[in-house]
């Protein structure tokens, strides 16, 4: 195991609900996404992490979600993108062919965040290291609502995630009382169809 890998796993404790990684996804995403990450999948796997609020995820799965989100944004001819982790809430993180760990989707709101990678060309198997190490718990929670969500519905399977009903972007309330276990393909793709996905405009925070 690397240092990076191992500082990740300081921060967000052992893994649940591992998957082993085919040997046919590995060929699949070769040439496609880092090398240092297919190396984490075979050793690792695919699984959640801090007791679901973080996971590694399989990108074929998420392929019709990314295409549904991006549809007729300025990232659809930008690059080609594939959803390499998400947490609990339903936060994609995305990786470019070309551009590295620069997108974020945050699902709840619609909003998504730009980040221009330093990590790109034949340095991005230091991005994928970067990007282990620079992530936290705290900020895939959302609202401090993880804990008080693990502890009313229970841990997450790797096809589930905590969202709100009804939707926040349809008038809804994001709080405890107002969150379901949801299947995470299905509710993804349901919110991208309410709304534009737009960026965050940090003026207003």
């Amino acid at each position: 195991m690397d240092e990076a890998f191992s500082i990740f796993l300081e921060e967000f404790g052992a893994p649940i609900e591992r998957r082993e990684v085919p040997v046919s996804s590995i060929q699949r995403y070769r040439g496609l996404l880092p090398d240092q990450l297919l190396e984490y999948w075979s050793e690792h796997g695919w699984c959640g992490y801090g007791s679901g609020i973080f996971w590694m995820v399989n990108p074929q799965e998420y392929d019709g979600v990314v295409a549904s989100w991006l549809e007729n944004t300025e990232f659809e001819k930008m690059d080609s993108y594939h959803v390499i982790a998400r947490s609990a809430f339903g936060d994609l993180y995305l990786w470019g062919e070309k551009t590295g760990a620069s997108l974020k989707i945050t699902s709840i709101l619609s909003r998504c965040s730009v980040h221009k990678s330093i990590y790109i060309g034949d340095k991005m198997d230091k991005g994928v290291q970067a990007f282990m190490v620079s992530k936290r718990v705290g900020t895939n929670d959302y609202g401090d609502l993880f804990k008080p969500a693990l502890k009313k519905f229970g841990l997450l399977g790797p096809d589930e995630m905590y969202g709100f009903t009804p939707a926040f972007m349809l008038g809804g309330l994001d709080d405890l009382e107002h969150m379901e276990k949801l299947k995470i393909v299905e509710h993804l793709m349901f919110l991208s169809q309410i709304t534009e996905l737009k960026p965050f405009d940090y003026s207003d925070c």
